[in-house]
């Protein structure tokens, strides 16, 4: 036998390859069965989760990664409704940890975010998660440290109904969108802080102005009036970013199997840092039947924008077609990832070309003059601001009048003079398309609604920044100012309205709460934790501020998080006088 010689870069990339093999929990590798049975599936009453350090690679990349228990994904934790639960979490790393139980209804010391809800977990400590499972559905969990999120430190949380489940399925996947990059998520801060759109590839060009492909040439010089950019829709975006369906890049092809005939349960969670996903299955109609774990009415569509935190359950019902190819496309279209529905394990479905990239327009601007948000009658009027001494109408985009509440300086350039309810628009960059596209305004809950009370009062909270800058905050303040908190009183009602002052979706969550959004009828509203705020407009959720304690509030788009897009929110007792 001949001996070859081997160089350092081979000797890596074998290395490499090697980590990636190992790397994947047994429900997350290609060419599963689907969750029943479910083989390295943790489950019971008591769980041990182990924070380390690894490597992870994918699609020739390699680097640093934070894992539980030795793998990227995470494990996947399957609970009860009802059952008790402890997870202890032990932090091998050499740095503070945590995990947030993203969805879940628990008491606030167990919400896992240092500083708000508990001080983390130190290096060599194991901390013990203990609460009640309240709830049934699709969930996930993460760090709330640093920037371990975007480094692997990621899972899914399947729990099933206490009762028989109403969603019938002979098959379930769960499938974790992520988005993965060697260069770490400090670094991309660096960098975008040096020059906002330094990931975008992506930029409008001359060519681009002659083929009537762009804006045209009077538009672009508006909006470079305005120091905007209409191609600027992510952070960060496939030029460093391979794109996974379950650990998994294009060439890895994960496959989930399926029988001929059988309704497949999709449980699909976004645990990107930075990237929304418009997902499809190009052949395969989506009937949506859960939102953020909870059940919706059955909706039939053929994309869906699945914003960074969310969770969507999908039934789908393939025929007689052997593979169906799974597409997790970036909303800037920057990158895809596909992975594979098939009949047997080797099957690779096909891989589509990229669509067009989109540009934003003048709506997403907040200076739609077609549409007046003018409210509900019986509830609120919504044509009338919180505060009655805002003129939002009058607000210009480069010298904004200040607006109450919002705390004017460097940190914003922009106010939308004009935003609208978007919640029944289609999705950024999927306006156009020639099928159907799944809106928040499709989505109504199965079941009536746990509190229809009218809001006693309203409050506007801005989504805020200047883009060029990199800075992002709520009301003009960013979290390392120490802004007040938002402050509630327990078991009141309010109608909370989303602005987004910014030319970018931004998916807003908040911990301890589920809100309903504020699209059609009250009582079947759809239910949920996080809503995709579109661009210049504005989302309006009502609140039950039904658990007590101190609650994370703020951008999941994790760079965004980091610069200060976040509040505190604190829930408490009325105090008798």
């Amino acid at each position: 036998m001949t001996d070859l010689p081997l160089d350092r870069r081979t000797l890596f990339k074998s290395a490499a390859a090697l980590t990636l093999a190992g790397a994947f929990p047994a429900w997350a590798r290609s060419g599963t069965s689907g969750l029943h049975p479910a083989p390295g599936i943790l489950s019971g009453d008591r769980i041990a989760l182990s924070v380390g350090e690894s490597h992870f690679g994918t699609g020739g990349r390699s680097a640093h990664a934070i894992t539980i228990n030795g793998t990227v994904p995470a494990p996947l934790i399957r609970l009860k409704e009802g059952q008790r639960v402890q997870l202890a979490v032990t932090n091998t790393l050499k740095e503070d940890t945590s995990i947030h139980w993203h969805g879940l209804l628990v008491p606030f010391q167990m919400d896992g975010v240092p500083g708000i809800s508990f001080p983390g977990i130190r290096p060599g400590e194991t901390f013990i998660y203990d609460f009640p499972i309240r709830q049934s559905g699709t969930y996930w969990y993460h760090s709330h440290s640093g920037m371990q999120e975007a480094m692997g430190h990621y899972g899914p949380i399947v729990i099933d109904p206490a009762g028989p489940d109403p969603v019938a399925s002979d098959r379930e996947h769960v499938l974790v969108l992520s988005d993965w990059s060697p260069i770490h998520p400090h670094e991309q801060m660096r960098r975008l802080k040096m020059m906002g759109g330094y990931f975008n590839r992506q930029r409008q060009t001359l060519v681009g102005l002659l083929k009537g492909k762009d804006q045209s040439l009077s538009e672009r010089l508006a909006w470079g009036k305005m120091r905007m950019d209409a191609t600027d829709i992510s952070d960060v975006t496939g030029s460093t970013y391979s794109f996974l369906i379950n650990g998994h890049g294009n060439s890895e092809n994960w496959t989930g199997l399926f029988g001929p005939g059988e309704k497949v349960r999709l449980r699909v969670i976004n645990a990107s840092s930075m990237t929304n996903f418009n997902f499809r299955i190009p052949g395969l109609p989506l009937t949506v039947v859960a939102a953020d774990g909870n059940a919706v009415q059955p909706v039939e569509t053929d994309e869906v924008q699945i914003a960074i935190a969310e969770t969507y359950d999908f039934i789908v019902q393939p025929g007689t077609a052997e593979s169906y190819s799974v597409i997790a496309e970036a909303i800037d279209r920057s990158g895809l990832v596909r992975a594979t529905l098939a009949q047997r394990h080797g099957l690779v479905g096909e891989m589509p070309k990229l669509r067009e990239r989109p540009l934003l327009t003048m709506r997403d601007m907040g200076m739609d003059m077609d549409g007046m948000d003018m409210g509900e009658s019986g509830v609120i009027d919504l044509s009338k601001p919180a505060n009655s001494s805002m003129s939002g109408h009058r607000m210009s985009m480069r010298d904004p009048s200040v607006a109450p509440g919002v705390k004017m300086g460097p940190g914003v350039a922009t106010l939308s003079p004009m935003p609208v309810d978007r919640l029944a628009d289609r999705p950024t960059g999927l306006e156009g398309v020639d099928h159907r596209v799944l809106t928040y305004a499709d989505l109504r809950s199965s079941e009536t609604n746990p509190d229809i009370r009218v809001p006693s009062r309203q409050i506007d909270v801005h989504l805020t920044a200047a883009m060029e800058r990199y800075m992002w905050s709520m009301d003009g303040e960013a979290m390392s100012e120490n802004p007040a908190p938002i402050p509630f009183r327990l078991g009141e009602r309010v109608r909370v309205n989303l602005i987004n002052d910014t030319m970018m979706p931004h998916p807003i969550h908040i911990h301890g709460h589920f809100f309903e959004l504020v699209s059609g009828e009250p009582g079947n509203r759809a239910r949920k934790h996080t809503v995709n705020v579109l661009p210049g407009g504005k989302a309006s959720f009502d609140l039950t501020a039904d658990a007590e304690g101190d609650w994370a509030f703020h951008c999941h788009m994790l760079l965004h998080m980091h610069a200060g897009m976040m509040r505190v929110v604190t829930v408490r007792r009325e105090v008798e006088a």
